[in-house]
């Protein structure tokens, strides 16, 4: 079973290795759909990290007050602010399939979700390799709204990326990305290697790393 595929049935809700036939068909349709009406891109740019405590970071202008990013961000000398999106079409075929099949609708929720992960891994990795040739190596993103890293900030990032006149990636008042498929994140750059995968510290076995992405 394809990786994003099991990343969709997860999002689901379904237990690994629980789902029959019924769902599985259900999610290849969907992302089938899905490739039809996508078009992900992406925004990125790299600012210099300075370290300001325990609790603070500041990425180029922008001060962050998050415990929890500053401890995965340490000893970076530099940061990415991220920004992707899959467009305005996921968002309409999602809402129009909602009006006439909700179980449909539920599924591509679930499987914009995994696209536009396996998309950003995709990317992430493009970058990783670019930046090692100079001696820089990428910590796992990390995106406002998870752990102390207030939502907020998705507005300073989406602003410095120039997110609407680049990728067509705006905001609502109330913090909330259009079109919804999108994520923005920082990406922490060390010249000290650590064998991060890419898919993030869910994916890491190792509990007793410092630089470890946790909801705290």
């Amino acid at each position: 079973m394809e990786k994003r595929i099991e990343e969709a049935i997860r999002y689901l809700g379904v237990k690994k290795g629980a789902a029959d036939a019924g769902i599985c068909a259900l999610v290849e349709r969907s992302f089938q759909e899905l490739e039809k009406e996508a078009e992900p891109r992406s925004v990125c740019r790299i600012f210099e990290l300075r370290e300001c405590g325990e609790e603070t970071v500041q990425i180029g202008t922008m001060k962050i007050q998050s415990r929890s990013l500053s401890r995965n961000l340490k000893n970076c000398g530099r940061a990415i602010l991220f920004g992707a999106t899959l467009g305005i079409g996921v968002d309409r075929l999602i809402s129009r399939t909602g009006i006439t099949d909700m179980a449909r609708s539920v599924a591509l929720q679930a499987c914009a979700a995994a696209y536009l992960e396996e998309y950003c891994d995709r990317r992430q990795e493009e970058i990783g390799r670019e930046l090692e040739k100079e001696g820089g190596y990428l910590r796992p993103r990390f995106s406002p709204g998870y752990g102390d890293f207030d939502i907020r900030y998705q507005e300073p990032i989406m602003r410095m990326l120039d997110c609407a006149k680049m990728i067509g990636l705006s905001m609502t008042d109330g913090c909330m990305m259009t079109p919804t498929k999108s994520v923005t994140a920082v990406i922490g750059v060390s010249p000290v290697k650590e064998r991060c995968p890419v898919q993030g510290c869910e994916a890491c076995g190792r509990d007793d790393c410092p630089y470890r992405r946790r909801p705290d």
